[in-house]
């Protein structure tokens, strides 16, 4: 180990990885995914799908989640900014409803690990990003599910500048609140 930095955060089974960075006149160099050094940081899983997104300033994507085939995500930014943000859906977590976000961009190259039964979004703060994710499972079309970007049980802290106009798909903008998933079987338990 030793060419990432791995912070837990308050929520248990999130993680933010600092790769270590070999810079010199010519750029730099990282490795973005070694499975040893990751192993080694308790993330031990088989990523099957690797995923890219470019979206506008602006842009928020979410809070989307996988219903019967949920995915462990390991989520960077090589391009740009993004406020990225994972909510706990978890049955029976002492943290279920909480959030964590954190600022992913091209310059702090930070990724953010966010297990099985989380649902994930982002909002973009550059005038571009682009996003890169891997994944522990294919993306089922028929098995989405989603939270309202905006609900106040979850109460998630957006850092929307002034004057800045979101942009959203409309599927994005009709997700429930948390408390109608309490009143469906959304999340099957593990």
């Amino acid at each position: 180990m030793g060419k990432i930095t791995v912070e837990t955060c308050e929520i248990e089974g999130l993680k933010v990885i600092t790769p270590k960075v070999f810079g010199d006149s010519r750029g730099y160099f990282m490795e973005t995914y070694h499975y040893e050094d990751y192993k080694a940081a308790g993330i031990d899983q088989v990523f099957v799908q690797d995923n890219q997104s470019s979206s506008a300033k602006g842009v928020l994507r979410g809070l989307h989640f996988q219903i019967n085939y949920p995915q462990d995500k390991l989520v960077r930014v090589i391009s740009g900014e993004v406020f990225d943000v994972a909510v706990d859906l978890r049955p029976g977590s002492a943290t279920y409803g909480k959030w964590y976000g954190v600022r992913l961009s091209a310059e702090n190259k930070k990724q953010f690990f966010i297990p099985k039964n989380f649902a994930h979004g982002f909002l973009v703060l550059s005038d571009f990003a682009e996003f890169a994710y891997k994944c522990t499972d294919f993306y089922h079309p028929n098995d989405e599910g989603g939270i309202l970007w905006s609900d106040p049980e979850i109460g998630i802290d957006w850092p929307i500048p002034g004057g800045m106009e979101l942009i959203m798909s409309d599927k994005d903008k009709k997700w429930e609140g948390i408390c109608a998933l309490c009143h469906k079987e959304a999340l099957p338990a593990e």
